[in-house]
């Protein structure tokens, strides 16, 4: 895993890649991605010249777990890895307030953190996924606001996609709703919805593979509802809302979920475990806001939308939420 960051995009050597997984996720590779030695070793030259020739990229990293992040993704496409790229740096610079200072030691998102909202389990599933877990109840939504929301999950997944076996095998979420509450929908702004809309269309580097909500309350039935009915069939298939956590137990190994929902882990050493992690990764997530992306209208396809086009945007996001 990278330990230091370069951020020259053209730079005079490479560092060398070797695959050092295990042959499980080889397999998986080679049957999910198309991925083997000589594809990889192409689609990454092919990238890292992309990158040097671009003329608006300034700074970017080019080293191979990164630009795995993107190839992995989009199953070795250029054209679609590097389109990605492209929105991922965009994204980053229009919306700094939800993408830079992904700080641990910020007070504010560190408290987060400890509250339990949001946190990778310890354990792999039988798949080798990575199993994010959030409780909505968690959230202060009287401290806290939806942009420190967004930063969270940034935080999270920025923290987490350099590790190849996730970048293979994908990610499932299990979210908690018990504890939901109406002012967790109360801190968007229309215009929120709109932007980070905008940002979720073929721009984050991750194989979502399954979304599990669990005690979904009343209030919030519509919004879901309305939500699956404009998702396409294949990511509506990877939607799971259950009544109750014996549901979820027929998806998820009761095992893998904190000790207060049946494993034998406590929730308390799990976040303690990651935000171990978080500390070890900070430079290397916050040397990420060094990288630098000409920002013009073509770099920014949606700069000539108007509020009249807020309401068929959202749908269309929704209708567009890249599955792999």
């Amino acid at each position: 895993m990278t330990t230091t960051i370069d951020l020259n995009k053209a730079p005079e050597s490479y560092a060398p890649y070797t695959f050092t997984l295990s042959d499980k996720y080889k397999i998986m590779a080679q049957d999910e991605l198309r991925e083997d030695d000589d594809m990889r070793e192409a689609a990454l030259k092919q990238f890292r010249e992309w990158i040097a020739k671009h003329p608006l990229i300034r700074r970017c990293r080019t080293d191979a777990p990164f630009l795995l992040r993107f190839l992995r993704t989009k199953k070795f496409s250029i054209p679609a890895a590097t389109e990605m790229l492209e929105k991922y740096l965009t994204i980053r610079q229009v919306y700094p307030h939800w993408f830079f200072k992904l700080d641990i030691n910020d007070p504010d998102l560190e408290a987060i953190i400890d509250s339990g909202y949001l946190f990778p389990l310890p354990e792999r599933d039988e798949q080798g996924r990575k199993i994010i877990f959030s409780n909505g109840g968690k959230f202060d939504t009287n401290r806290f606001t939806s942009a420190q929301l967004i930063k969270i999950h940034s935080m999270v997944l920025e923290a987490l996609q350099d590790e190849e076996e996730s970048q293979i095998s994908g990610y499932v979420h299990v979210t908690d709703d018990s504890e939901l509450n109406v002012g967790f929908l109360g801190i968007w702004s229309f215009t929120d919805i709109r932007n980070l809309a905008h940002c979720v269309q073929n721009s984050l580097p991750m194989r979502q593979k399954e979304n599990h909500f669990v005690n979904l309350p009343s209030f919030a039935n519509k919004l879901s509802e309305f939500i699956l009915s404009v998702l396409s069939e294949k990511l509506r298939n990877r939607v799971f809302v259950h009544r109750g956590w014996d549901e979820l137990k027929t998806k998820i190994s009761p095992q893998l979920l904190p000790k207060e929902y049946g494993g034998t882990v406590p929730m308390a050493d799990m976040i303690a475990q990651f935000k171990k992690q978080l500390k070890e990764r900070r430079d290397i997530v916050l040397a990420l806001d060094d990288m630098e992306i000409e920002i013009n209208k073509s770099t920014i396809p949606w700069a000539d939308s108007t509020d009249a086009d807020i309401a068929s945007g959202v749908i269309g996001s929704f209708r567009k939420l890249e599955v792999d």
